[in-house]
């Protein structure tokens, strides 16, 4: 089952370092960077006081102008050097930033790969999507904004409370001291507390997100129905909610920002009053007024923006944790910790007593047993909703079973790869989905590395030669989102030629004749029987003239094999086939067929 536990942000932070100190020797260079840039930093307010301190009333003519050139030149230098820095850090840290959200990109896409059927039938396309993309958004704002903001604020902290130690009395020390510790507390507790506005906000623009794709993907069944209207009122109320919580989200931020504007104006007010008072009581020099005063506008503003910052992480925290939810997720399925390749040397699939069902309370197959011996056909026939498409799924292994066993060459499917059990089985489905990319593409999508010749022999095979040479682009033409843009024949013929291409020792076809006229459908049948040949088949049929001659029939009903033979036996029976078979005669008839 998906864990969804609620993580720790010291969780968060902890899956998340792994992928930062990859680039360990990175990290490092711009850690050195980073601390040579503080320090020309802070020396650049003390050059400034010392430029300030030497403007005497009548100065040498050698103090007038060496040394104030020479400060002039150290404080230039210090500032070109804190650019120069910064700039290296960005540029070194910005590879590790990048190479971390790549990786933890990829292992999510894998991850979600790896999860179930069950997973993906339950998911909405729209949330899922959005929770990605702002999780890999989150990783880079983590890194980048830690690294780039958060991490030289407090060590620009650091540096300056050490430096007014050392220069002045403790007075400096603690009311700066002081600030710093009422601006942090106040911006991480008035942020946690504005946190859950935030994740309702989140929530609410995923599943605005979640109507508008849903509406897209099935815009065919919103025309059908003239419900344009009712789509756009159902995203408007989606929208309107969100706009309620984007208020109290923005409200609460506004509440942050001028608190922690009023502790940094009585900050500065109360050191700058303290400050003056050293000067006229000529305990200090003007030079240590600029000092001081440039040092806490040195220290505040990029303080000021941590406040901005930490808000961004938290926010950050939240949607890389949704990330690293899915990406810890354990797969309903998954292979056994001793699981190993599936050997295929006959091709003889066997079901022994197999009970199953999606839902605890709904059963879908009873004591299921049977055999498809090597380089036989066998068809499995039966109502909507017998169970016939479930065995495709079982075969699979995108469910396990309760009880009884599914062996391929007497290897259980349990205990081998489910990589390499899908290697060695092709399926045409019932329901063709296409990518939104070319009729080349889409066939080769059975073996990635074929070439042009075995695509073409591919498509050639499942008929689709004359199709392609009716278009002007050929193998290259568009098939639009889901294929919508060539007809459900076509989409099948495109699914049975890579099933071919893939060019597996056993096959499926499950209702593949299903969007086919039965001109088109006799036409394919003899690219069935070709691809059949030397190969272990299991067909799942509906029109039962595509299975006169298999060599074995199944017919289901309510997940119980009911009967099984050849043709000629099962219409000698007089039972559930013959009168199948008996309608659906009555019903070509009827149409003329």
């Amino acid at each position: 089952m998906t864990n969804t536990t609620h993580r720790s942000d010291w969780q968060t932070i902890k899956s998340l370092w792994p992928y930062i100190w990859q680039s360990k020797y990175r990290v490092m260079l711009a850690f050195v960077a980073l601390t040579l840039a503080k320090v020309a930093n802070l020396g650049i307010p003390v050059v400034l006081k010392q430029i300030v301190d030497g403007m005497t009333p009548n100065p040498t003519l050698q103090v007038a102008l060496l040394a104030p050139i020479m400060l002039l030149l150290a404080y230039g230098a210090l500032r070109v050097s804190m650019t120069l820095f910064n700039e290296l850090r960005e540029i070194v840290f910005f590879r590790v930033s990048e190479n971390a959200a790549r990786a933890v990109s990829l292992q999510v896409f894998n991850r979600l790969h790896s999860l179930s059927l069950r997973f993906h039938l339950g998911r909405q396309t729209g949330g899922l999507t959005r929770d990605i993309e702002r999780g890999t958004r989150g990783v880079r704002t983590l890194i980048g904004f830690s690294f780039m903001t958060i991490v030289p604020t407090l060590i620009e902290m650091g540096m300056v409370l050490g430096f007014l130690w050392a220069k002045y009395d403790l007075v400096f020390v603690g009311i700066t001291a002081a600030a710093l510790v009422g601006y942090i507390g106040y911006t991480v507790g008035i942020t946690e507390w504005r946190t859950q506005y935030r994740k309702h906000m989140n929530e609410l623009d995923s599943r605005a997100n979640q109507k508008a794709i849903d509406s897209l993907l099935n815009f065919e069944t919103v025309k059908y129905f003239n419900n344009e209207q009712f789509e756009a009122n159902r995203y408007d109320q989606g929208l309107g909610q969100f706009r309620k919580a984007a208020i109290r989200s923005q409200s609460s931020l506004s509440l942050l920002n001028f608190g922690q504007q009023l502790i940094i104006s009585l900050a500065l007010i109360v050191i700058l009053w303290y400050t003056t008072q050293g000067v006229v009581n000529k305990k200090l020099s003007v030079g240590d007024l600029v000092l001081i005063n440039t040092l806490m506008l040195q220290l505040y503003v990029p303080l000021n923006f941590l406040g901005v910052m930490y808000r961004e992480l938290k926010q950050s925290l939240v949607d890389v944790d949704k990330m690293f939810t899915l990406l810890h997720s354990e797969p309903d399925i998954a292979d056994a910790d001793d699981a190993r390749e599936l050997v295929v040397k006959d091709g003889r699939i066997e079901f022994k007593h197999v009970d199953f069902s999606y839902m605890e309370n709904r059963q879908i197959l009873h004591d299921v047993s049977f055999t498809v011996e090597p380089n036989t056909t066998t068809a499995i026939v039966g109502k909507s909703g017998a169970g016939k498409s479930t065995l495709s799924r079982l075969l699979f292994r995108f469910y396990d079973i309760q009880s009884g066993e599914i062996l391929i060459d007497g290897q259980s499917v349990k205990d081998v790869t489910q990589l390499s059990l899908r290697k060695a089985i092709g399926i045409v489905p019932q329901d063709t989905v296409l990518f939104n990319d070319s009729l080349g593409y889409n066939i080769a999508y059975g073996r990635p590395d074929a070439t042009p010749d075995d695509i073409m022999a591919a498509a050639q095979a499942a008929h689709l030669g004359d199709f392609l040479k009716r278009l002007p682009e050929g193998l290259e033409t568009p098939v639009g989102e889901r294929g919508l843009k060539i007809s459900g024949g076509e989409k099948q013929r495109v699914a049975i030629a890579r099933t071919l291409l893939k060019n597996t020792p056993i096959l499926i076809f499950d209702e593949a004749t299903s969007a086919l006229d039965s001109h088109a459908e006799k036409a394919i049948q003899s690219a069935f029987d070709d691809a059949a040949k030397n190969r272990t088949t299991l067909i799942v049929a509906h029109r039962l003239s595509t299975i006169v001659y298999a060599d074995q029939i199944l017919v289901l009903n309510d997940g119980r094999i009911v009967e099984r033979g050849t043709h000629a036996e099962l219409l000698a029976k007089n039972g559930e086939y013959t009168a199948m078979w008996a309608a659906q005669q009555d019903e070509q008839g009827s149409i003329g067929v």
